[in-house]
């Protein structure tokens, strides 16, 4: 009798011991999902940073491009107010990504503008912190994928029920952002 219960108690043991392990291993996971993301938002804040100063030199050339120059300062207030939930953010990136892409793209109606060292800079720098976002979200993709699928897979689905680990989303291109960029389009 004694030993049955020691060998019930071992494996109740066991089972606490690997529950513990599976939860703070999903943990960890969720854990790194927010920091990866956390990069994503340094370098949508490096972007944000960027846009005023774009739109300062921009805008004194831009006289018909004023309305996409308008919704660009609106996109970054909004990005700089939060307020946003993961999933918004992720819309709001998108939606200033294009407009960044048809300001990048109406310059090139702007010799003088093409050719001012300010502008040069800054499309250099908004290039670098572009691929920087692209890269932050390959990384925040990975990241999301190994816990999704930490929390998917059998037994830990189980713990991670009991945990209440929910699924993430991945950042994915929209279908405007899949399309050829036809330059005349913006001229």
């Amino acid at each position: 009798m004694m030993n049955a219960l020691m060998i019930i108690g071992g494996i109740a043991f066991l089972l606490v011991l690997y529950f513990i392990s599976v939860y703070n291993s999903l943990i960890a996971k969720r854990n790194q999902v927010e920091n990866s993301f956390g990069g994503i938002d340094v370098q949508l804040k490096k972007r944000c940073d960027l846009i005023p100063n774009l739109i300062k030199v921009a805008g004194k050339y831009m006289t018909h491009e004023k309305e996409v120059l308008t919704n660009l300062t609106a996109l970054r207030t909004q990005a700089t107010s939060g307020t946003l939930s993961t999933e918004e953010r992720i819309e709001l990136d998108q939606k200033m990504s294009s407009a960044m892409k048809s300001i990048m793209i109406s310059v090139e109606n702007y010799p003088d503008l093409k050719a001012n060292q300010s502008v040069d800079m800054l499309q250099r720098s908004l290039n670098e912190v572009e691929s920087q976002i692209s890269a932050s979200r390959r990384f925040y993709n990975s990241t999301v994928t190994s816990y999704n699928t930490a929390i998917e897979t059998f037994p830990n689905n189980i713990v991670a029920g009991m945990a209440g680990c929910q699924r993430k989303t991945v950042f994915q291109a929209t279908v405007a952002e899949r399309e050829n960029v036809d330059v005349n389009d913006y001229m």
